[in-house]
């Protein structure tokens, strides 16, 4: 199986069809999702992850289907892809849907059609294994580990517009912080610090102002003290008064694993010790807590003042005191 997105995954079924129809295994995935996790959820079957990825684009789109799409045959994957733009084919963009469209291809059915040469030629390697998929040829694998990630970014809007300059600043700590949670979680070392702060895009009565710095790091680091104090220098240079903020983010990129730290010639290392037991004792004890947090974030009756709005949280009856239901008789 391979874990696509937070809610998408592929699995190879080889086999299957011996104990069940296609169509038949299908519900019973749907319905076991549902009976162990309470998630309604759409089933795509066929030879190729893109037709798979199409069949389950019209589970999810057409009641009808019920929730599962069997695209193994031939036929029906012509029918389906009569029926579908080509821009919601896996792997099209707008801009390749629009350049595509402009040669006369609107639909899958279309993309299928064209030459695999002319695929390549035109437009990209890529390309021309998306109409191979299209054709029934398997030309993407499952990936069972996750590739390492290139970059993180933690961002969000604030709930309210912010002037204040230490409530912008808390929310560059808040997120350089868990920014720096995941950079572990990778195992990874980031070399470059990136920050960016902005007013909203749909205030008609204030100019709009985006602003975006990258700082290098002299030294790998995952270390959420490194990554804090790099976020606040930025954001010095960033800050503008008088400006209404809407949202600010970080962003970590530049990795190397974990232990390939090159110090310099005339570094004796002692900056760096003790900061990795440090860390993974601080993660283990925040392990979905956050029981300790860095003192740039402020106390949480500040943080209320630019945390993005949660007016639709479900309720939280075994962690949280204020949501236990209260029964009386």
């Amino acid at each position: 199986m391979e874990v696509y997105s937070i809610d998408e995954c592929f699995c190879n079924l080889t086999g299957m069809d011996a104990l069940y129809s296609w169509y038949e295994l299908g519900h019973k995935l749907k319905e076991d999702v549902f009976r162990c996790a309470h998630l309604p959820v759409g089933v795509g079957i066929s030879s190729t992850k893109t037709l798979a990825k199409l069949a389950n684009h019209a589970a999810k789109t057409w009641k009808k289907t019920r929730g599962v799409v069997d695209l193994s045959s031939p036929s029906r994957q012509k029918k389906l892809m009569a029926l579908v733009p080509v821009g919601e084919v896996w792997g099209i963009g707008r801009k390749l849907a629009k350049r595509l469209n402009q040669s006369g291809i609107e639909t899958a059915l279309d993309l299928s059609r064209l030459p695999t040469s002319q695929a390549r030629k035109l437009y990209s390697v890529v390309l021309e294994r998306t109409v191979r998929e299209l054709n029934g040829e398997s030309c993407l694998q499952l990936e069972d580990i996750a590739p390492a990630k290139q970059q993180i970014i933690c961002s969000r809007s604030f709930g309210h517009k912010v002037v204040d300059y230490e409530l912008v600043r808390q929310s560059v700590c808040a997120f350089a912080e868990r920014a720096a949670e995941k950079l572990r979680e990778e195992k990874q070392y980031c070399r470059l610090v990136s920050l960016w702060v902005q007013s909203s895009h749909f205030s008609h009565h204030e100019p709009h102002y985006y602003r975006q710095e990258t700082q290098a790091l002299i030294y790998p680091t995952q270390d959420t003290r490194e990554i804090i104090k790099a976020a606040v220098a930025l954001f010095d240079r960033l800050w503008l008064p008088n400006v209404k903020y809407s949202k600010s983010g970080i962003l970590l990129t530049e990795f190397s694993p974990s232990g390939q730290v090159q110090l310099n010639l005339f570094e004796s290392g002692h900056r760096f010790r003790k900061s990795g037991e440090l860390m993974q004792t601080i993660d283990r004890i925040n392990r979905g807590k956050g029981a300790i947090w860095f003192a740039g974030q402020g106390i949480q009756s500040q943080s209320a003042l630019w945390k993005m709005k949660q007016r639709f949280l479900s309720p939280r009856w075994t962690t949280q005191f204020s949501d236990i239901p209260v029964v009386k008789c």
